[in-house]
């Protein structure tokens, strides 16, 4: 089976030779990430009904796959950090000791590859040619996930000639956790959720995920190497991997800045990262960088520059349309993946909110016929779209510049239906590391647990923080005295409603105005007024041209509550309370500050 290996790297022969004795696959495959081997797997999972090719005149190269029911999503819940401490960990990870894990996971996956072909995917997580990209390998059984990082990540043997014969990897190995026997049928969605296990070993740079074949859980660069392990790679060198979109606003004088924006999932990240403008910003555009992750470095200068290191979008699919993301919908109309959404008679893709009026007929994402008042989604509420980073008409001149982009301001912002203004703008960079901190969210599909419920989630990080949550906040300061000056930092929402239940700021497009302010904010060109919270826009500061929106709504999404700002005070308290010894002293300065403005 491992006849002339494409690589003389001794670390990675001796890790894939140790997987075949251990998975006992039928064959392996070293990929190398070309079309012809992407399109060869997938006339396979086509021809045995894994996979549906969509109509090459509606979505040319584009197909569709249905999960199983019990893997549709990122699963928390089985989503482990293999630390040697509990301090290490942190409180908001869950900690299982390593060897016990790795104990576990050995009886887990002894002979888990039988009847599969073992895929050997190296692959690069960054630009060519930057000092931020990080080399993985990733061990699967699974085709989909092959074909997936395809395009969510660079594959190839260019990444194995790069890697050398002693260059550093981080080791990934995912198994569907379904080995088969002799004649047996394959599933069209191989997993074992009763057995899923999605496991971290930070100080080993190790990640192990079995039992799903879902996202997140199986595309093992993505969250798992990308934040998991890159949050504990920068604290270790002086960096930070954050789950951020990073977009470059150009102005009509051609003045371009960059922002990087931290959203927890199905918050509108990507369309943000994608923004168009309304028509009557003449002369602004938006740029898109990356939707999801940013590894930020100081520059040389003293500067923060960022990368993204995915170069795919993996997007959520429902409430992506023409009007509300024509860019992303552009992106994903061909050469793309779709997962979980529901297939029309004529052959293309449809999810809820794509057009105004549903088809008459569809066949939903669990493969049923589905009509209108049927009393069912069509797609699942957190289907999704795996199209490439190239594809997207708006991707920025430096998208792949291999230094980065510099980063001139960040945003912070969450799903909150009350209390938190359209946009402020923190008094200063430990005032901001507070507002990231506190970051509170409804609960999308995105995730386990219940929609609409609130939680707190750091930076949007809470899922994705390979080690404690507290010391991860502490980096930050310690972070910041390495840039020349910190970039200001805001925090933004755009899902505040009214008392009649309706969203107040109309969204999409106009938070382009919200833009603009921001970035005139960074150069000085505008002023701003104090409030509790922090720095607020007066009304004639935004740019209202060619909308409609009264004073009076104005001060109504921009008002403030102080009693329930102090009540939210103590819930702050109960996050930091969880932290002990290891939450910063700053964080606890900053909460009693805003507690005495409050007052």
């Amino acid at each position: 089976m491992m006849e002339n290996p494409p690589t003389r790297n001794s670390r990675l022969l001796r890790w894939v030779n140790k997987s075949v004795r251990l998975f006992k696959p039928d064959a392996v495959h070293w990929c190398d990430g070309s079309k012809a081997e992407s399109e060869a797997l997938l006339a396979e999972l086509v021809g045995r009904g894994a996979a549906i090719r969509l109509n090459p005149a509606k979505r040319p190269d584009s197909f569709l796959f249905r999960s199983d029911p019990r893997d549709v999503a990122r699963m928390e819940s089985r989503t482990f950090v293999c630390s040697q401490s509990a301090d290490a960990a942190g409180p908001t990870n869950n900690l299982v000791e390593p060897e016990a894990m790795k104990a576990r996971l050995e009886r887990l996956m002894a002979g888990c590859m039988r009847g599969r072909t073992m895929f050997v995917i190296p692959f690069r997580m960054g630009p060519a040619g930057s000092p931020m990209s990080i080399t993985g390998v990733q061990i699967t059984d699974s085709p989909y996930v092959v074909v997936s990082m395809r395009i969510m990540a660079h594959v190839g043997r260019d990444v194995l000639r790069d890697l050398g014969e002693r260059g550093f990897f981080v080791p990934c190995v995912h198994s569907v956790g379904r080995p088969l026997a002799p004649g047996e049928t394959d599933s069209a969605w191989p997993c074992n959720p009763e057995e899923t296990v999605i496991a971290h070993f930070p100080e080993e740079r190790y990640i192990v995920s079995y039992g799903s074949g879902y996202g997140g859980n199986a595309l093992l660069g993505k969250k798992c190497l990308a934040l998991r392990i890159a949050s504990v790679l920068g604290r270790d060198q002086g960096w930070l991997a954050e789950h951020m979109l990073i977009l470059g606003v150009e102005a009509p004088s051609g003045e371009k800045t960059y922002v990087a924006a931290a959203f927890p999932s199905a918050c509108g990240k990507t369309n943000f990262a994608m923004l168009v403008p309304p028509a009557s910003m003449h002369g602004w555009k938006v740029t898109t960088v990356g939707d999801d992750i940013a590894w930020m470095r100081p520059g040389p200068a003293g500067e923060l520059r960022a990368i993204n290191p995915e170069s795919g979008f993996f997007g959520v699919a429902p409430g992506t349309s023409v009007r509300t993301n024509p860019n992303a919908m552009a992106a994903c109309s061909h050469g793309s993946l779709f997962t979980n959404v529901a297939l029309t008679d004529d052959g293309d893709v449809w999810w809820e909110g794509m057009t105004d009026e549903p088809p008459a007929h569809l066949i939903d994402w669990q493969g049923h016929d589905w009509t209108p008042g049927c009393g069912r989604l069509a797609a699942h509420p957190n289907s999704r779209f795996t199209a490439p980073l190239s594809n997207c008409p708006c991707l920025d001149a430096s998208a792949c510049d291999p230094e980065g982009v510099p980063v001139a301001a960040i945003l912070y912002g969450g799903r909150r239906m009350s209390d938190i203004p359209l946009v402020a703008q923190a008094f200063n960079w430990s005032h901001g590391v507070y507002l990231g901190a506190t970051l509170g969210s409804e609960q999308t599909a995105a995730a386990e647990g219940r929609v609409g419920d609130l939680r707190r989630d750091p930076m949007a990080m809470l899922p994705f923080c390979g080690y404690n949550m507290a010391d991860y906040l502490r980096h930050h300061f310690k972070f910041a005295r390495r840039l020349a000056e910190p970039p200001p930092v805001f925090h933004v929402n755009w899902f505040r409603k009214g008392a009649d239940g309706k969203f107040l700021w109309p969204g999409y497009g106009d938070n382009m105005r919200v833009l603009r302010w921001v970035v005139d904010r960074v150069h000085g060109r505008v002023g701003a007024r104090e409030s509790a919270f922090g720095l607020l826009p007066r009304y004639a500061d935004f740019d209202w041209r060619g909308l409609d929106f009264p004073e009076g709504s104005w001060n109504e999404l921009m008002s403030l509550d102080r009693d329930r700002l102090r009540l939210a005070t103590l819930q702050h308290e109960e996050l930091f309370l969880k932290f002990a010894e290891h939450l910063p002293r700053e964080l606890t300065c900053e909460r009693e500050s805003l507690i005495a403005r409050l007052y």
